[in-house]
């Protein structure tokens, strides 16, 4: 099991950034896929972004739209997101969530199929 904590969260002006860190500790990070999933107060778990085990590929939500990037440094079992141009829609719980993959081609944007979860960060977008 992947033990994963992120940070980074915060309450931004609109138009602002923020830079999420999920930090895994555990098992070994490679053949490991991570994303980020977020979730505002009743709604349901939303898919942010997501990064392939060598970085390779990498998955966003629609509403992102060019504004998040995700990276990884498995030297470091690390997952980064960089969000840009925050709305006041992006506020929300951030998660950060990962799951075993064999090959690189594995993905999933599915909350149910991920097998490892943090605490969340809270990001809040002021208008």
């Amino acid at each position: 099991q992947v033990h994963l904590v992120e940070s980074g969260g915060g309450l931004v002006q609109t138009g602002g950034s923020l830079k999420l860190s999920c930090a895994a500790t555990g098992r070994t990070f490679s053949k490991y896929f991570t994303g980020w999933f977020r979730q505002a107060p009743g709604k349901e778990r939303e898919f942010v972004a997501a990064i392939s085990w060598t970085g390779g590929s990498t998955y966003f939500g629609e509403f992102v739209k060019g504004r998040f990037t995700i990276f990884r440094d498995n030297t470091k079992n690390t997952v980064i997101l960089q969000m840009n141009s925050l709305k006041p829609e992006d506020t929300a719980v951030y998660y950060c969530a990962g799951f075993s993959a064999d090959d690189d081609y594995t993905y999933s944007v599915s909350p149910h199929d991920y097998e490892d979860w943090g605490q969340g960060t809270q990001v809040t977008v002021s208008s």
